[in-house]
């Protein structure tokens, strides 16, 4: 378990100075868009997860409390930047 969290590891890191490296100087509407996909991609593997569990408590409510909470998570986001 370990040796598989820790090659996850060393290939984001990896990843990350790699896309520093292509990237670092990439016009501010790519990064953004970019930005965007990932973040997509991150809330459709936390749905994905959590949402089967949180709908045997929540029901109906859930995907309610999910856009709720990415909603305030983003207004945080801009009134903090």
């Amino acid at each position: 378990m370990f040796g598989v969290w820790g090659r996850i590891t060393i290939i984001s890191a990896l990843s990350a100075a790699a896309g520093y490296l292509l990237l670092g100087a990439a016009p501010p509407a790519l990064i953004a868009a970019i930005t965007a996909i990932a973040g997509g991609a991150i809330l459709t593997m936390i749905a994905d997860t959590m949402i089967p569990e949180a709908f045997e408590i929540t029901h109906a409510w859930t995907g309610l409390i999910t856009s709720a909470g990415f909603l305030l998570a983003a207004a945080i986001s801009w009134l903090g930047g």
